[in-house]
């Protein structure tokens, strides 16, 4: 190998190096080591000895940059618990999986979906297959993710593999294509996407034939590797976990939560019919456990949507654009708050850097160096990794016609301050939205009345959740988003126990340490169609019991900001604003006093 070549391949192995530390924003992985089962083989990320030509290229960055997406956006424990109970389904549920986060790193970054999609077609080009006669010649596994690349990334197959996948396709049309909205709109949800694709799969005809004995041995095949590293401390952990497994799901049942880890695909499914969303279970499972006396009639008709789909790009561009108007006449006082909370943040955190390295932000500090001698090399440092920047926000917002005008507005510009705010302290925020999707109690009420309508029935409405932001968007992404909180169309009636309850599943599965979910509200919970078949107090007393849980048994600090009322009835720790102007001092001893205190509230 000439010197000039053997600079080159050097010089991309640090590139690659470089991107992946970037794109899994950590500096300290074991790239060698970050994923194990993307084949069947370990793979040596930096191995560039030999790289012959273009495709080899193009293939190392590719997994490279799958790898660190893996690091980024896969939970491990996530991962297993949603894993299959029937081994036969572990390859297709581990490729469901990559197909997953390499869209959401396609989503991110450009340039990354570019090189996964070349990858991917050039992968497609170099198939040759000999005679296709019958499934036989072609694994599931081959066939399954041809199939995800057609439907989730839309790859155009060539003859060959489009043949290959012929042979499976209507296993897979049957089975998944009716879930394919469902999946899509969950895909920076992976405990959702996982859960509902461990389901699909496990169901699938496929594996009820006499090719689950071919594809199990392929799947321990796959997957020996990873599992000879981890299997020392499984059968030390595996006893323990016999041993607690009665005292922890009976913990679940009086807790009500969502305690999913220690829940088997099988007992999800018996809890509710398949046709109900994975979200809309636990939600009925969890506000039955922890009150004993609240009811929900069905949920059927309840709704999780992403903002972005309740409205056109042009609605959003316009309704973000009134919401920027309005926050115009507070300019002065979002830029004081901002940097005065900031400065309030910043200054709990000790902040530390690491200096003379040689990768991360440039030292300034050192370029008189490179001017007075330019053979000097430059210096770059990073911050120390802390604490307290291990922090999650979620802000939930009441959605409810009450809201509507200025408590909406001062709700909307609560959500874009806190979210410009905490995302510069390095700590990242959720927004998170509830409604019903109808006055009068909707398709719920409907079917009540088509059952002889039944005394106290319960919740009897249709529930609409809104995700405005994703903990792990950045505010420029979903600031459109926002401003659909101003949409009068939307808001409706608000039923807040079971929103908080959500909303704590949410959170709680998060791997942050300090976890804050603060409600911003006008008020009581109100749905007329609810509260005109059960006791006025109906959704009043569960709200108080869901509250009441959170603050003592749980590890979730939960704050309340009611607009124009007080809420300190319901939450231990509640402060009430009647004006955007009042937010500022507020939400710097509110936030600055959570922050202080790493204890858990009470």
């Amino acid at each position: 190998m000439s010197n000039k070549e053997d600079n080159f391949k050097e010089q991309f192995k640090q590139a690659l190096i470089s991107t992946a530390k970037v794109i899994s924003e950590d500096y300290k992985i074991d790239i060698k080591k970050i994923d194990k089962d993307l084949t069947s083989k370990k793979i040596d990320f930096f191995d560039v000895t030999n790289l012959s030509n273009k495709n080899d290229f193009v293939r190392l960055r590719a997994e490279t940059d799958s790898g660190a997406l893996k690091k980024k956006f896969s939970n491990k424990e996530i991962f297993n618990k949603n894993l299959p109970n029937n081994p036969s389904c572990k390859s297709l549920y581990n490729i469901a999986e990559k197909i997953r986060y390499e869209i959401l790193g396609g989503k991110m970054l450009k340039g990354v979906k570019k090189n996964l999609i070349e990858n991917y077609n050039q992968k497609i080009i170099s198939t040759h297959k000999g005679q296709l006669k019958n499934k036989e010649d072609v694994p599931v596994t081959e066939a399954f993710e041809l199939y995800m690349l057609k439907k989730f990334l839309n790859l155009e197959l060539n003859a060959v593999s489009s043949k290959m996948l012929s042979f499976w396709e209507n296993d897979f049309t049957s089975s998944i294509d009716k879930h394919l909205d469902f999946l899509n709109k969950n895909l920076e949800d992976q405990d959702n996407y996982s859960l509902k694709f461990s389901e699909i799969l496990q169901n699938m005809d496929v594996f009820n034939s006499s090719n689950d004995d071919n594809n199990e041995d392929d799947d321990q095949k796959d997957n020996e590797q990873e599992n000879k590293s981890e299997n020392d401390d499984e059968n030390q952990s595996d006893g323990k976990k016999d041993e607690n497994k009665q005292n922890e799901t009976q913990t679940s049942l009086e807790a009500g939560f969502d305690l999913s880890d220690h829940q088997t695909d099988k007992q999800m499914e018996d809890s509710e019919s398949l046709k109900e969303d994975t979200e809309n279970v636990m939600q009925k499972t969890n506000s039955n456990n922890v009150d004993q006396e609240y009811k929900i009639f069905t949920t059927e008709f309840d709704e999780i949507a992403k903002a972005e789909t309740l409205e056109d790009i042009k609605e959003a561009q316009r309704l973000r654009k009134s919401l920027d108007q309005q926050l115009v006449s507070f300019q002065d006082l979002i830029t004081k708050l901002a940097n005065k909370l900031q400065r309030q943040l910043l200054a709990k955190q000790n902040r530390a850097w690491e200096f003379d390295l040689e990768e991360g932000l440039l030292d300034s500090s050192k370029l008189t160096r490179i001017i007075m001698d330019p053979y000097n090399s430059l210096s770059f440092m990073k911050e120390k990794d802390l604490d307290f920047k291990d922090t999650i926000v979620t802000l939930l917002i009441d959605n409810s016609g009450s809201m509507r005008g200025r408590p909406i507005t001062i709700a909307a510009l609560c959500a874009d301050i806190l979210s410009r705010t905490l995302e510069r302290c390095s700590v990242k925020v959720e927004v998170l939205g509830f409604t019903t999707k109808n006055w009068k109690g909707g398709k719920s009420r409907e079917a009540w009345a088509k059952n002889d309508k039944p005394k106290s029935p319960g919740r009897l409405n249709d529930l609409r959740h809104i995700v405005y932001k994703g903990a792990d968007t950045q505010w420029r992404q979903a600031k459109n988003n926002i401003g659909l909180m101003l949409k009068e169309g939307l808001l409706k009636e608000n039923i807040d126990g079971e929103a908080i309850s959500w909303a704590y599943n949410r959170i709680k599965k998060r791997g942050e340490e300090r976890k804050i979910l603060m409600v911003i509200s006008d008020g009581a919970p109100v749905d007329d169609s609810t509260l005109s078949v059960n006791s006025g107090d109906f959704l009043e007393k569960h709200l108080k019991k869901i509250v009441k849980f959170i603050e003592n048994k749980s590890d979730v600090e939960i704050l309340a900001i009611g607009i124009g009322h007080d809420v300190s009835r319901y939450y231990d720790k509640a402060i009430k604003i009647t004006d955007v102007h009042e937010l500022g001092d507020v939400m710097i001893s509110q936030l600055a006093g959570l922050f202080e205190n790493k204890n858990k509230l009470h």
